[in-house]
């Protein structure tokens, strides 16, 4: 089943194009990973899906159900973190936790102390007192704490501190052992690469690519760590090989990834000492979309 899918969305603020036939499909139980730089159109796709925004062109759907058209029925089986948290200022932490999870209708104290304490913020400060991060853990607390079926959470890390985004990252990881589904838009590539089932990257409006990282990591390079007994004659004009650099006996390259059965084929033959390979990382994919775009331009 998709709980989230949008389907030749676009929306334009007059002549500017924001969002440009953005098809994105999130199932049940998964967590998909919404990444691209500020600007992007990330947040701007969360608003139409929310409902905060209405599509110039195009559908959005959660749970089967109209974006614009349907957002109260929509909005009682999701929670909503943003990445700049707005709170009441004269009320306290732990009463807009509370206010927030008596609006969903589905107050479990318990669960809400737990979290509290997971997050280690003090409910009892005026909100107006509170730094940037404890506003963002009000509203994680708030969304970790109700039984939502959907978490949509965008940019929701920024101001924690390392500590707080492990937290983060574990009750993530339980949300989908629970079966629950997660929309995360961030820009810190290590947490969406540990946290994603599928990922989506977003450049001008545009989704370029999608799918699990298994599936996208061919459209990068595995980078290689090599020592043999023999020297390799002509290494550098080998199909797929690239940067390669001599570093105390020993070279470092990288190679593409249709190109290593015959790259290891190539190589046996020299009698291989040492062979370390690392696959390539999201940030990897992520800059190399990011450099040709700037290439291109």
């Amino acid at each position: 089943m998709n709980v989230i899918e949008t389907k030749g969305l676009t929306k334009k603020f007059g002549a500017f194009t924001a969002l440009e036939d953005v098809n994105l499909t999130v199932r049940a139980g998964e967590i998909y990973g919404f990444i691209g730089p500020n600007g992007a159109g990330k947040s701007t796709t969360i608003r139409v899906l929310l409902g905060m925004l209405k599509a110039t062109k195009g559908t959005a759907k959660i749970f089967g159900l109209d974006a614009w058209q349907q957002p109260v029925e929509i909005h009682k089986r999701l929670a909503y973190v943003p990445g700049d948290v707005n709170l009441w200022p004269n009320v306290t932490g732990g009463e807009a936790i509370d206010l927030l999870l008596k609006l969903r209708g589905d107050f479990d104290k318990q669960k809400r102390d737990h979290m509290i304490e997971r997050f280690q913020l003090d409910p009892r400060k005026k909100c107006r007192t509170y730094s940037k991060g404890n506003r963002q853990k009000v509203a994680l607390v708030a969304a970790f704490a109700s039984g939502a079926e959907l978490f949509i959470l965008d940019e929701p890390t920024s101001g924690l501190d390392p500590l707080m985004e492990r937290i983060f990252q574990e009750e993530v990881l339980a949300l989908k052992e629970a079966g629950k589904t997660v929309l995360l838009s961030s820009h810190i590539l290590s947490e969406v690469e540990r946290l994603c089932d599928q990922v989506g990257i977003i450049r001008d409006g545009q989704v370029i690519e999608s799918g699990t990282l298994a599936e996208m990591r061919h459209l990068t390079r595995t980078q290689f760590v090599l020592e043999t007994k023999q020297t390799i004659p002509n290494l550098v004009e080998q199909p797929g090989i690239h940067d390669i650099e001599q570093k105390a006996g020993t070279i470092h390259f990288q190679v593409d990834t249709e190109y290593l059965s015959e790259v290891m084929a190539f190589l046996a033959p020299f009698e291989i000492t040492r062979l370390e390979s690392t696959p390539p990382t999201l940030e990897d994919l992520f800059m190399r979309h990011y450099e040709v775009a700037g290439g291109d331009a």
